[in-house]
């Protein structure tokens, strides 16, 4: 990567990094793109090479921390040797589970502005080559040997699933704090995809 392309790459990481902590302390609607480049201290005009606005840059952000979030437990579920599915699966989960508890902020941002569409959309649409593809997420559902009615529909049902269930307990400790609800959440995840399969 050439100085310039780093340089671009520095500007788009410290917009993101600025308005996701604008963001998460004083909201999106309480949040300028003037707060945000003069946060970042980057010119106005350096915002919109990036993006449309603040909707669009939240958007982006949102997969941006998803793909960090989904990357880094595909990474530990490499170096597992787990070749079961539903195990395989689970260890994601858990992963990802453990990486919003220890970043509480990333869970309330994520779970309150998260959509199937906005995160679907960015990661397949995004030209930037720090986010991972959104089809690299089925790569577990493909090498398994197993099939399934609708690979999407499975996966957008884990994820919905595990989101609105983990978001109270780990933030709240409600109904349960999260290690105690985890084995009832890995027993109803194993039946989702045992239901999906063709």
């Amino acid at each position: 990567m050439g100085k310039i392309d780093l340089n671009k790459k520095k500007k788009r990481e410290a917009l993101l990094n600025t308005a996701f902590e604008l963001f998460t302390t004083q909201g999106i609607h309480k949040t300028t793109i003037n707060n945000i480049v003069e946060a970042a201290g980057v010119a106005k005009g350096t915002f919109y090479l990036y993006f449309k606005d603040k909707y669009d840059i939240r958007n982006k952000l949102i997969a941006h921390k998803a793909t960090l979030i989904f990357t880094a437990a595909d990474e530990a579920l490499a170096k597992t040797g787990l070749t079961d599915l539903e195990d395989r699966i689970i260890f994601l989960v858990d992963h990802v589970l453990g990486q919003f508890h220890e970043d509480k902020s990333l869970l309330h941002f994520i779970s309150k502005n998260l959509s199937w569409g906005i995160f679907k959309n960015e990661l397949i649409s995004s030209g930037d080559n720090s986010d991972v593809d959104f089809y690299n997420i089925y790569r577990v559902l493909e090498n398994s040997p197993r099939t399934f009615k609708n690979p999407e529909v499975l996966l957008f049902m884990i994820v919905e699933f595990v989101s609105s269930t983990c978001y109270s307990s780990i933030l709240y400790g409600e109904p349960v704090e999260i290690e105690e609800l985890k084995p009832y959440m890995f027993e109803a995840i194993r039946q989702i995809i045992k239901s999906q399969e063709a």
